[in-house]
């Protein structure tokens, strides 16, 4: 089978940001990955060989020059000498465990250096998904001509509706020719004409480039999960925000604040932090909840919060982020990120509902033990991790549930 991946940044920007923040900041940090099927899908015979196969095909995606004058140009807040890094990186087979039982059921583990392991998810996740479409064969009911004409469509009420909006959707994509097929909609129909609403790009940093966008995101749960199992859930968003503060010098976008819940977060977002970042994600809970609780911090804290950036994305679709629109442009800067209903919404094909979640980590490789973390999300029945890890996590912050 061809290869899968075949661009080094056929990736979310988020992960360069994060790599980026993690050498600067945590250069020997090791970790462990593991893989979650939330629909507990049994996967066709002999998927795991097929995926193993690909992940050693990563071994010979390099960056070019090409990408690497692009980000340079695009992402101007990320410093020079991280470039030298990703020239000389390569992926490692070694880091990747896989397995597939006499069921059929799937398992990924990824240990190794926090800054190697952190380019892999994005990556293997992508590679699962569209690997799994084509081994079942239902890669032979999509019409990518029928698909633009469909993306289009969503664009021009997105559009018309005054969203400002990105696609966020590789991770969870049918294909890797389904990305481009929406990333080209959303360009040409935003370049129409004249609208209220805008098109910002995508956080594939590839197609930004091959399109002339701008790649967009910040950072992931993870970054603040693995300080937590570092240093512990208390003030794991405290010094995950010094820390992006220390790599990026002022360029700070939007804060990922729920992962260990709006209160301990609430309570390490001091007027400086409040200042220095655009705004906050919101990726779990009520949308609504959640927005009021964004507003009362803000004006808590002396600022308004309509000058700041609320970036919505959880599971949002093309209804739900115009709904959304229309009461939070009261009260601040909405903007949306919508991934898997931009890239894996063909009729009659289920979207694949998967992550690899960070689970472990030791702040050195001299450490001859691993510390467990979690998140904890602001949906009920939510949280990711073991269940004992997950009752320490909110013993230590006076959780209830």
């Amino acid at each position: 089978m061809e290869r899968i991946i075949n661009h080094f940044t056929d990736d979310d920007l988020y992960k360069f940001t994060m790599c980026c923040a993690v050498i600067d900041n945590f250069p020997r940090a090791q970790v462990k990955y593991r893989f979650t099927d939330r629909d507990h899908t049994v996967y066709p015979p002999g998927f795991a060989d097929e995926l193993q196969k690909q992940i050693i095909l990563l071994e010979d995606v390099v960056i070019t020059d090409e990408e690497i004058a692009f980000m340079k140009r695009r992402c101007s807040y990320i410093p020079g000498w991280f470039y030298t890094y990703l020239k000389g990186y390569r992926f490692c087979r070694e880091w990747v465990t896989v397995r597939q039982d006499e069921e059929g059921y799937l398992s990924v583990e990824f240990e190794g250096s926090w800054a190697d392991t952190i380019l892999l998810e994005v990556k293997v996740l992508a590679i699962i998904s569209e690997l799994y479409y084509r081994m079942t064969g239902e890669d032979g009911r999509f019409d990518y001509e029928d698909y633009y004409r469909k993306t289009y469509r969503k664009a021009v009420r997105l559009l018309e509706a005054g969203c400002v909006y990105s696609d966020f959707g590789t991770r969870r994509r049918v294909s890797f020719e389904a990305e481009e097929t929406v990333v080209r909609a959303m360009r040409d129909c935003y370049r129409s004409r004249e609208w209220s609403g805008k098109f910002v790009g995508t956080s594939n940093v590839y197609l930004a480039m091959k399109y002339d966008l701008i790649p967009v995101g910040t950072m992931a749960h993870e970054f603040v999960c693995a300080i937590g199992g570092m240093y512990g859930p208390q003030m794991a968003n405290h010094i995950a925000m010094n820390s992006w503060r220390n790599t990026f010098r002022g360029a700070l976008g939007t804060y990922l604040y729920d992962s260990f819940g709006w209160d301990i977060f609430s309570l390490n977002f001091s007027e400086d932090f409040a200042n220095l970042f655009k705004g906050l994600r919101v990726d779990s809970g009520d949308n609504r909840a959640e927005l009021q609780r964004i507003v009362e911090k803000y004006r808590s804290l002396g600022i308004d919060p309509r000058t700041k950036q609320v970036i919505f994305s959880n599971a949002l679709d093309t209804d739900r982020a115009i709904e959304i629109q229309r009461y939070a442009r009261e009260y601040c800067q909405p903007s949306f990120g919508i991934g898997t209903h931009f890239t894996n919404d063909f009729e009659g094909v289920k979207p694949m509902n998967i992550v690899i979640k960070l689970v472990a980590v030791k702040i050195t490789e001299s450490w001859t033990f691993y510390n467990d973390t979690c998140k904890l999300s602001e949906d009920d029945g939510k949280h990711t991790g073991k269940p004992e890890v997950i009752r320490r996590f909110m013993e230590a912050l006076n959780m209830k549930g």
